[in-house]
């Protein structure tokens, strides 16, 4: 393994955790919340489905972390996904995607 690659790896496995030591411990407890609740209003109250998609780690196989945050972040225009901008910052929404990639919601 190159050295470029050991240090992309590095980042990948790194970054998720960088976005946990950012929040306290009351505040990834609201996320979880929010996950459950409001996430889970629409996505069912353990991810597999309702309104929205599953949002369980093998129908998220293949969505990097940066693109589920982009879609909290951002919602999906002509859909019933809101964007969740105005209340979460970019590491929230970061550390919510690494949730729901990791099945840590239920």
């Amino acid at each position: 393994m190159t050295r470029l690659t050991w240090l992309a790896l590095s980042f990948m496995v790194a970054a998720p955790l960088a976005a946990s030591d950012q929040l306290s411990g009351d505040r990834q407890r609201e996320l979880r919340n929010v996950l459950i609740q409001d996430c889970g209003s629409c996505h069912g109250l353990t991810m597999h489905g309702g309104l929205g998609p599953a949002l369980v780690p093998d129908r998220l196989a293949g969505k990097s972390i940066e693109y589920l945050s982009s879609v909290i972040l951002n919602g999906r225009p002509g859909t019933a996904m809101p964007a969740w901008r105005s209340l979460l910052s970019p590491a929230e929404a970061r550390w919510m995607a690494n949730q729901l990639l990791q099945g840590e919601v239920q």
